[in-house]
C-alpha cells in the first residue's frame, strides 16, 4: 500500500465504509447537497472521491469533526 505501513493502517468507519486513513488526502468543508439532500462533505482519497451526505448539518459536522480528528491521531 503506498505510504501505508500494513502493521500501523489506521482505519475508520464512515456511513458503511472503512477509510484508511494514511490514504485519506483531503477532508472538503461542509455544504449543502444539490436538491436539498442536506448537508454534505467529500473526502479524497488516493484514486478516488468519496461525498457523504447527511440530512441534518449537525449530522455532518459531528462525522467531519470525528474523522479530521482520527486522521490527526493516526
Amino acid at each position: 500500500m503506498s505510504g501505508c505501513k500494513m502493521m500501523t493502517m489506521k482505519t475508520h468507519e464512515l456511513k458503511g465504509f472503512t477509510l484508511t486513513l494514511c490514504q485519506v488526502v483531503f477532508v472538503s468543508p461542509i455544504f449543502e447537497a444539490e436538491a436539498n439532500k442536506g448537508f454534505q462533505f467529500n473526502v479524497r482519497v488516493v484514486g478516488d472521491l468519496l461525498q457523504f451526505t447527511f440530512p441534518v448539518r449537525t449530522d455532518a459536522v459531528m462525522a467531519r469533526e470525528l474523522l479530521v480528528k482520527a486522521i490527526k491521531e493516526a
